[in-house]
């Protein structure tokens, strides 16, 4: 179901003419139509979807103006690719998924035991070292050595330790000092 749009004869006229004569942008008013009565049309076309604002004051008959007055909508002009421009896209694109796959490999590569590997020479790496020597660590060294806070080696603990890499930790508390971790 269709529904006829009701023009005013200015209304149709400012169509008519933008259409025919100026491509669609709206720069002539009929002479009896000045000051108030201009912005009026204007409006009264802009609020029924008939024409379109650019960014400036510039109007133009919208797709829907074209129908209303039962003309053929324009098409837009036919772009002819820059070949130079086409080629450099597709050299980026292709850049793009080399690296994105490359990442994808990175992030999937796992050690002899199915287990994430870590950087050597990460915090990270660097806890773990630390965890695995007879003595441990305390949180307070690790922190030291890391400059993290203490929430952080916890959260460590239990995120990318326990949960990611499936360590296990082990702590005890000698009577006096602070706790210390080890992975068993």
């Amino acid at each position: 179901m269709t529904t006829r749009i009701t023009l005013s004869t200015t209304q149709y006229d400012i169509l008519e003419h933008a259409i025919d004569q100026t491509n669609g942008q709206i720069v002539w008013f009929p002479e009896n139509v000045k000051g108030g009565a201009r912005h009026k049309v204007i409006q009264g076309l802009f609020n029924k979807a008939l024409i379109t604002r650019d960014g400036q004051d510039n109007y133009f008959v919208a797709a829907e103006g074209y129908d209303a007055l039962g003309r053929d909508r324009p098409t837009s002009a036919t772009l002819h690719p820059d070949p130079e421009v086409e080629a450099a896209v597709s050299a980026a694109e292709a850049n793009w998924t080399q690296e994105k796959q490359a990442a994808a490999q990175r992030l999937l590569k796992v050690g002899i035991e199915g287990k994430p590997r870590t950087r050597e020479n990460s915090k990270q790496a660097m806890v773990i070292q630390m965890l695995q020597r007879p003595e441990g660590a305390t949180i307070s060294q690790i922190c030291e050595a890391t400059g993290w806070q203490a929430h952080t080696v916890r959260g460590t603990f239990a995120g990318a330790f326990k949960k990611k890499l499936g360590l296990n930790l082990a702590s005890e508390r000698p009577e006096g000092s602070e706790r210390i971790y080890r992975i068993v």
